[in-house]
């Protein structure tokens, strides 16, 4: 797990690269510490609308309109509701899954190289 060293908030889980065996092999090992705090403030990430207008936070999909094509929007995930900012109005949308914020900021997007 990674989180903040100063709030213990939890940022992000991984799965552990050693095996139970190495584990036991390990030298100095000493127990973690206390387990991190979930956030009770909502989460704020950033997503690029595609090019027909929709984004995907924690595995809802969701589509704001082709006149927000690749725009680059705020949403704020609490556990039951979406806050999508645009740049004329704010939309709220109910959350319709559970699963947990994986990527905070939006790729880039990518430019096609021509060859000529």
């Amino acid at each position: 797990m990674t989180f903040d060293p100063i709030t213990r908030e939890l940022l992000r889980t991984r799965p552990n690269p050693i095996s139970v065996d190495g584990l036991r092999n390990l030298r100095d090992a000493r127990p973690a510490g206390p387990p991190p705090r979930p956030s009770v403030e909502p989460i704020t990430v950033q997503r690029v609308a595609s090019n027909s207008g929709v984004i995907m936070v924690a595995g809802q999909k969701v589509a704001l309109g082709r006149l927000h094509a690749r725009a680059i929007v705020t949403v704020h995930v609490s556990e039951t509701t979406l806050t999508i900012e645009l740049p004329d109005d704010t939309r709220v949308v109910r959350r319709t899954t559970t699963q947990p914020v994986r990527s905070i900021k939006a790729a880039r997007p990518r430019k096609a190289s021509h060859v000529s």
